[in-house]
């Protein structure tokens, strides 16, 4: 469970240095306690789930970019990437597989958006 906390951690820093946003910012936005954000933010605890669906929803992203350990969008290389991890950046049943899955197609952004029907 260490793990999962510092992935989380991580990624909410990441999400908030995206949106130019600081701590004392969230925590207004959404009504943390700035002491539970922080030990969000260091790996300390873990947020109940509906934390983390309020900060997604804050971030502008699905779930899944808070709580597992995938790389932002700018690690991706190829256009086929980029174009599917922010097709399901947002997506809320988007689960860890199914992306994996989509990143592993290959092909072209015509064949990707043929086969994902967008």
């Amino acid at each position: 469970m260490v793990e999962n906390r510092e992935v989380m951690g991580r990624n909410i820093q990441h999400y908030m240095e995206e949106k130019g946003v600081i701590a004392a910012d969230v925590c207004r936005e959404l009504g943390f306690k700035p002491n539970t954000f922080s030990d969000w933010c260091h790996g300390k605890t873990y947020p109940r789930i509906d934390a983390i669906e309020k900060m997604a929803n804050y971030f502008g992203i699905s779930k899944i970019f808070l709580v597992e350990d995938i790389k932002p969008l700018d690690f991706y290389h190829s256009p086929e990437e980029k174009f599917l991890i922010e097709r399901y950046r947002k997506a809320d049943s988007t689960t860890k597989e199914m992306l994996r899955r989509l990143l592993a197609y290959g092909g072209n952004v015509n064949d990707i958006q043929e086969k994902t029907g967008s």
